[in-house]
């Protein structure tokens, strides 16, 4: 698809996806003015980004409440108790439930074309073709890098209220975050 769209001058969209490794208990249901990370990394990501989804959302908007849930299991070998699976994204009520992150930036194909558009002469007021300046064929790639680094400054903004000043908490890996483009 993007080399079709190379080809004849025209742009694609698509999806990026973010996995990160957070601990549980960050951010709030309590308040708009704490980090609600079912918001944060959404309203932080490019312009390009039409649609954010947290987990599996766009397949839970769709499906029955008993098809959807992230039911709680024990493991008796293991000793925890653990779920069957990740379709909140790892997010519940605002708040990181100790599973990964799971945030996909979808996102609409550019608007500068390497064919110029139809457009209007300010000048004369008169139907005009659009300048061709630049263009990236599929800015996805370059986006899925700035969706990490959204997502660990939300997850570190998250931490540091939390955590502040506590220097005897268990953080490993709260930054790891891998991106799927």
């Amino acid at each position: 698809m993007v080399d079709e769209a190379y080809r004849t001058g025209d742009t694609v969209g698509g999806v990026f996806e973010v996995v990160a490794r957070a601990s549980r208990w960050l951010g709030s249901h309590a308040t708009w003015i704490r980090v609600s990370m079912a918001a944060g990394p959404g309203h932080r990501l490019i312009q390009a980004v039409k649609g954010v989804e947290i987990g599996c959302a766009a397949e839970g908007a769709a499906s029955f409440g008993s098809k959807v849930q992230d039911t709680i299991r024990y493991d008796r070998e293991a000793r925890r108790f653990m779920r069957g699976a990740n379709r909140a994204g790892g997010l519940e009520g605002g708040i990181t439930n100790g599973q990964d992150v799971v945030v996909r930036g979808l996102l609409k194909p550019i608007s500068t074309l390497r064919r110029p558009l139809e457009s209007v002469d300010l000048p004369t007021r008169e139907p005009a073709l659009a300048a061709y300046e630049r263009s990236d064929v599929c800015v996805v790639p370059a986006a899925g890098v700035i969706g990490e680094a959204m997502v660990a400054m939300v997850l570190a903004q998250a931490f540091l209220e939390k955590f502040g000043g506590d220097s005897s908490v268990k953080h490993g890996g709260i930054l790891k975050a891998t991106c799927n483009r």
